[in-house]
């Protein structure tokens, strides 16, 4: 068994500095899920952290296509115009997924993994496919093949192979999860990671105001006002997005809160498939995607380095509550210089 590569970190928390937090860790889905979690009670936190890990543990069972009984591996072997029962969180991934497929023209597709072998050798080293090879693959691709039925929660495929691959967007649907577990405990001071890709911040914790004590040389006549200073609301949950080319460069420090931040990227010398030509995309380093929710963070951080920039200021445009950040490779492939750009209100969660 191989040693599993090591992540790359395109967000990450900076909590330290939060009074009473408590953090919680636990392996899953092939990286790290880990829960920071602001209560005066540390084993009812404790706890609560059990119950959401089991709960991911669980999700792993139906969405990860290399356990032989999941929804994801019966859906991969299952015949065409045949349906099949899946379970909610399955259906309702699933449901995200053929959302942001509609939404991105097609540059989130769950279903690439057909067109991704045609580039790839078993070994994960690249390879030159045939024109004959590409026009086969994509006659197996798109999420526009999976029939969902609602009232029945059943998926049917048009076309036999499709291969379902989750991984662009299980973990966030498992952040999300999570999120609702900790509310039904009354937990609702929290942050959420899946990985170094997927942060979920629910309430902003409670910041202590370096407000004096005594008034005029006087204790302050008024307790809860003083309390009120003492004891504010930060702007949200600190953190930083740093460059995932391996230059431990800081890119930004955003203040989230009730609001997911994602990232993608590929490694050096890597390349990532557009599915809509069956052909590499080039010049794009790394995308960030900030979303009302971790799913559709997730898969949008995917979208966003396919798509253009173009694409990505019009989808932005159109969704206020969203954001976008890509790293472009510059032109001159003599230089190591790169392009950020921006797609909506990031002054709103950026501390510059």
């Amino acid at each position: 068994m191989t040693e599993p590569l090591q992540e790359t970190c395109f967000v990450n928390s900076n909590c330290s500095s939060i009074d009473g937090m408590k953090r919680f860790s636990h392996e899953a889905m092939a990286t790290t899920f880990e829960v920071i979690i602001v209560h005066e009670d540390e084993r009812y936190a404790s706890q609560a952290a059990v119950a959401a890990f089991d709960e991911v543990d669980r999700l792993e069972c139906e969405l990860s296509r290399f356990l032989e009984n999941s929804d994801v591996a019966r859906i991969n072997s299952l015949p065409a115009n045949q349906p099949l029962q899946l379970g909610l969180d399955t259906f309702e991934c699933l449901k995200v997924a053929e959302r942001i497929y509609g939404q991105t023209n097609g540059a989130f597709d769950i279903t690439i993994g057909t067109l991704l072998k045609c580039w790839r050798n078993d070994d994960g080293t690249p390879r030159n496919p045939s024109p004959g090879q590409i026009d086969l693959a994509r006659l197996h691709t798109g999420t526009n093949l999976l029939q969902l039925n609602e009232a029945e929660h059943t998926v049917e495929l048009s076309a036999n192979p499709v291969q379902v691959d989750l991984g662009g967007i299980g973990k966030g649907y498992a952040v999300d999860r999570v999120a609702e577990l900790l509310r039904e405990w009354s937990i609702d001071v929290a942050l959420i990671s899946g990985g170094y890709s997927s942060v979920l911040a629910l309430d902003a914790p409670v910041s202590r105001a370096s407000c004096p004590r005594f008034e005029g040389g006087t204790p302050s006549t008024h307790p809860a006002k003083h309390e009120a200073r003492m004891a504010s609301s930060q702007k949200g949950w600190p953190l930083t997005m740093t460059n995932p080319a391996g230059k431990k460069e800081i890119l930004a420090r955003p203040f989230l809160q009730k609001a997911a931040l994602s990232g993608s990227g590929v490694q050096k010398g890597g390349h990532i498939i557009d599915p809509r030509t069956a052909r590499a995309v080039e010049g794009r380093l790394a995308a960030w995607s900030s979303a009302p929710d971790a799913a559709t963070g997730d898969a949008l951080s995917t979208a966003f380095m396919i798509m253009s920039p173009d694409e990505i200021e019009r989808y932005c445009s159109s969704h206020p509550n969203y954001l976008a950040m890509i790293i472009l490779e510059w032109p001159d492939k003599s230089t190591d210089q790169e392009k950020i750009l921006r797609f909506g209100p990031w002054d709103s969660i950026l501390d510059f």
